[in-house]
């Protein structure tokens, strides 16, 4: 990918702006007559899915039901997402099945759920959301007991493994139910299972990058965030919702990039809310990815500047605080790059969009999601 090829504007646009149309909905819920009932269709095969866990688990699984209280509530706290855009793409391409679309919808959303779980431990996050973390919590309960804080670390990193990987297995289990119904579960599970090893991939490639401590281009900061997060959030539920309602593979791949573009824009937006955001509002510290000495795109785009380079030194070596190596990127113009880079994105994702179903509301849909992928402030 090239980050300074200029993709055209499209009509999408308002005349003179880079921003699509403001949208009549928002991530939480007012886009159409349908959302709000899918919404509580969705909730409700995730409340489904807790109870049969707790089933399974058998009788005397007083700590597993605490485990899914808590997962439930990792579960609730989101803005499906990822739900809509399958939605949206099985609507586009004629799905009339709205219980299977839920329960795919569904699928993703607890995908999501753990991926950010593993991430959590992955990155030593506390805070989620302003809340605290699966494993915060249960670090907590062994705090309490008097253990260790080592251990209290062990103990609380454990669980929110188990709990991830109960999602995750959970999220594969309704994927296939859902395929089954409209007789696509091979096909939907091959969206959902490649989804899981690119955000793998990314995920290896964003730890990796920071324990090598090896300079990292616009271009790698990219393809580490397109696999790791827009391949799974966005890629991915568009390809498998257009894949629920029979469309044929040109789409779904078409579709698929589309989704990735977009994803990578929303990434590189969180790049920079992750630094200059304000944590009341991201409930996300803004020194997590400096104290973890992260590979983002503000640093790629200011990998070659002095003022930059020394004040995140300085900052690792605890000689500057956070506030110099903000000042130092924004006088490397590295926020404002980013911003511009995200939008070059937009308006490509929604060119291509409005060419691949112009007939229908995929392309109003999109240019909605966009504008609040552009002006998010968490």
């Amino acid at each position: 990918m090239n980050q300074h090829s200029e993709a055209p504007a499209t009509a999408v646009f308002r005349e003179g702006s880079d921003l699509p149309p403001r949208p009549d909905w928002t991530l939480d819920g007012v886009a159409d007559p349908e959302w709000d009932g899918f919404r509580a269709d969705v909730r409700q095969v995730l409340d489904r899915e807790a109870g049969s866990a707790l089933r399974h688990a058998g009788r005397d699984a007083s700590r597993f039901d605490r485990l899914w209280d808590r997962l439930g509530e990792s579960l609730a706290g989101g803005k499906l997402t990822r739900p809509r855009l399958v939605h949206l793409s099985y609507r586009a391409f004629g799905g009339g099945d709205r219980q299977a679309c839920a329960t795919l919808g569904a699928a993703f959303e607890m995908l999501h759920a753990a991926l950010l779980i593993h991430d959590d431990v992955i990155d030593r996050d506390l805070v989620r959301r302003g809340r605290p973390t699966l494993g915060a919590r249960y670090r907590t309960d062994a705090l309490r007991l008097g253990l260790p804080e080592a251990t209290a670390d062990h103990v609380g990193n454990s669980a929110a493994l188990i709990g991830g990987d109960v999602l995750l297995a959970g999220s594969l289990r309704l994927a296939a139910r859902a395929g089954a119904t409209a007789g696509t579960a091979e096909a939907v599970l091959d969206v959902v299972h490649a989804a899981v090893l690119a955000a793998a991939a990314g995920e290896l490639d964003d730890l990796v990058f920071a324990f090598e401590g090896t300079d990292v281009s616009v271009d790698q900061v990219l393809d580490m965030e397109r696999l790791k997060t827009a391949s799974y959030s966005f890629e991915a539920p568009l390809r498998a919702g257009a894949v629920l309602a029979g469309a044929d593979t040109g789409t779904v791949d078409r579709l698929g990039g589309i989704g990735r573009t977009i994803g990578i824009a929303y990434q590189v937006i969180d790049d920079v809310l992750g630094t200059f955001g304000d944590p009341a509002v991201t409930g996300k510290s803004i020194d997590s990815d400096l104290r973890s000495d992260k590979r983002t795109i503000l640093g790629a785009f200011a990998a070659h500047d002095p003022g930059y380079l020394a004040a995140h030194d300085a900052y690792l070596r605890g000689e500057a605080g956070i506030e110099d190596v903000r000042s130092a990127l924004r006088a490397a113009g590295a926020d404002e790059a980013a911003r511009r880079l995200a939008h070059r994105l937009v308006r490509h994702a929604l060119a291509e969009a409005a060419q691949l179903a112009p007939s229908s509301t995929l392309g109003d849909d999109l240019s909605a999601m966009c504008t609040l992928v552009l002006e998010r402030t968490k």
